[in-house]
């Protein structure tokens, strides 16, 4: 039976990791190389990234927040983008995520922390949980605070429509939907064509930005419509399950809610 050392943190408290108490597991079927070893096979995704170093904790910002707004996940620091386990270099890795994470996050993003070594070499894993309190935000190198989201492998910044949605809905209570028009012809569009994106919204159906994003954050609210963020840009999508309304319809009133 091999005994294992873990060192724990959970932020806020301000102990270096060195001194924080161990929890030691019994278990013979986990080992730390085993433990680390299966993060790694998986390769980074939506909920697993890999950092070498942490020399800049502005940047390390984004990654903490884009989990928080996402599904949550874990930060391997000290491997390599290829997995190859090089190991934490000094006790300020630390030190630079706990800044990231207080002075560059806004609200602070928690986190837990656990310290393993692994053939004389410190491997951090960060955990960080989703949060619904959101959203989160980074504050980038010109002051600027910009919300991420977590997809697949990579940080990217939250669209307008998205930030406007996660405002509609920490509202607690629903609110009118009218469908008119612009609301009709997009649903109609998004049956015939799968897809679309906001600029072809707003010149297919002849509408300025401000109403095709107002149609777009209603419909994804009331989960009628999805949003695909990606490094090329939104793409708006019909979800299953929905009457469409007339192609020219009167006013008709949804509540917002109503079909979640």
């Amino acid at each position: 039976m091999e005994l294992i050392g873990i060192r724990c943190k959970r932020t806020p408290a301000r102990i270096p990791p060195h001194q924080l108490p161990y929890l030691w597991i019994t278990d013979p079927g986990i080992t730390m190389s085993r433990h680390i070893q299966n993060l790694i096979s998986q390769g980074e995704h939506q909920q697993l990234d890999f950092k070498f170093e942490i020399s800049d904790s502005r940047k390390i910002a984004r990654t903490l927040v884009a989990f928080s707004n996402t599904d949550g996940g874990k930060l391997l620091i000290g491997v390599k983008d290829n997995g190859a386990i090089a190991g934490v270099r000094s006790e300020e890795e630390f030190y630079m995520v706990e800044a990231a994470a207080s002075m560059y996050c806004k609200p602070r993003v928690e986190f837990e922390v656990k310290e393993w070594e692994i053939n004389g070499k410190t491997v951090l894993e960060v955990d960080i949980p989703r949060r619904g309190d959101g959203p989160f935000y980074a504050q980038d190198e010109d002051g600027r605070w910009m919300a991420y989201i977590r997809v697949k492998d990579e940080n990217l910044l939250a669209n307008t429509v998205l930030l406007k949605v996660w405002k509609r809905r920490r509202k607690a209570r629903g609110s009118m939907l009218e469908f008119t028009e612009p609301e009709s012809f997009l649903m109609h569009f998004l049956e015939r064509e799968g897809e679309i994106t906001m600029n072809r919204f707003r010149k297919e159906a002849n509408i300025p930005k401000h109403i095709a994003e107002k149609v777009l954050v209603n419909l994804i609210s009331m989960n009628i419509v999805s949003l695909e963020i990606t490094a090329k840009g939104a793409i708006y999508r019909l979800r299953e399950g929905y009457d469409l309304p007339a192609e020219k319809p009167s006013k008709t009133s949804w509540k917002t809610g109503s079909r979640q």
